[in-house]
């Protein structure tokens, strides 16, 4: 068992794939999620068969891995065309993970409910109803979808999340497991990992400051974050997986964002924080 550190491509929608790649393994990382939604250099419809094979052979000879998928998509969108279209999309992430997982190493695709907090009472049954469709398709497909519990969505509780996953009662939904989506929310870091992290096949983490709404997120290292206090609670509920870097939209529309510079500033301090709660990252 090992807990790995890995970089999240929601922070690199404009950087080249070879880039990114070499310039995280350069660093260290372990692992790094790829961002698939329109917009991003990878875009999952410009993936042909050729171009994902030749993605993949870069992980190789960088010894880097593919942890990840960022195909963030909101299942409760504000009409039903809107909807539809999202559903499509959901079902090609779906397929593209499959296409691209490495045998015994499922490739997780992080999704998101949407909506807004106050839209939990009435919206909770089309979340089961839509992610349970969207597991049966992941199951066929021998693919693992996350949920990412947000603190402006209308999944945003651990105990609704733990809920919603009773509810659709599939082995191929799981928990994406970002802590700056409780903490600020002014929630006990130790309680959420201890409730959530079992059910958890993906881990993001972010630096942020102050509590919702009056609250911002950050680099790594700009803010309060305890990330050795959440490594040594995911090293006790037995996570075994990846701790992914993200970079919110908020760091991103800073003028002059550098992402080469944040990823750089971001392993600098996760890398401590992973010796420092002595835990070393070994893959097998």
């Amino acid at each position: 068992m090992a807990i790995l550190l890995s970089h999240g491509g929601w922070g690199m929608p404009t950087v080249p794939i070879d880039v990114a790649v070499e310039h995280c393994a350069r660093l260290g990382f372990d692992g790094y999620t790829m961002g698939i939604k329109p917009g991003w250099t990878t875009d999952a419809a410009n993936l042909d068969a050729a171009e994902r094979t030749r993605i993949l052979a870069l992980f190789d000879h960088y010894d880097l891995e593919l942890c990840g998928l960022s195909g963030q998509t909101s299942l409760l969108p504000d009409s039903a065309d809107e909807l539809a279209q999202n559903l499509a999309l959901l079902h090609g992430y779906i397929d593209l993970a499959a296409d691209m997982q490495r045998p015994g190493h499922p490739l997780p695709l992080c999704l998101t409910a949407g909506g807004r907090p106050e839209d939990w009472g009435g919206a909770k049954h089309l979340l089961v109803e839509r992610l349970a469709e969207l597991a049966r398709h992941a199951e066929r497909a021998g693919v693992v979808a996350v949920i990412e519990p947000h603190v402006s969505s209308a999944l945003r509780n651990p105990d609704d999340v733990l809920w919603l996953l009773e509810q659709v009662n599939s082995s191929a939904l799981k928990i994406d497991l970002d802590t700056s989506h409780f903490n600020t929310q002014g929630m006990d870091i130790d309680a959420v990992i201890a409730q959530l992290g079992p059910q958890s096949a993906h881990v993001e983490v972010k630096d942020e400051r102050g509590i919702a709404p009056d609250h911002e997120f950050l680099i790594p290292g700009e803010g309060t974050c305890d990330y050795v206090k959440i490594l040594k609670a995911l090293d006790r509920v037995g996570y075994d997986g990846f701790v992914d870097i993200e970079i919110s939209f908020m760091v991103q529309h800073r003028p002059g964002y550098d992402p080469l510079a944040v990823a750089t500033q971001s392993y600098a301090v996760l890398a401590k924080a992973f010796a420092d709660a002595g835990l070393p990252r070994r893959r097998t």
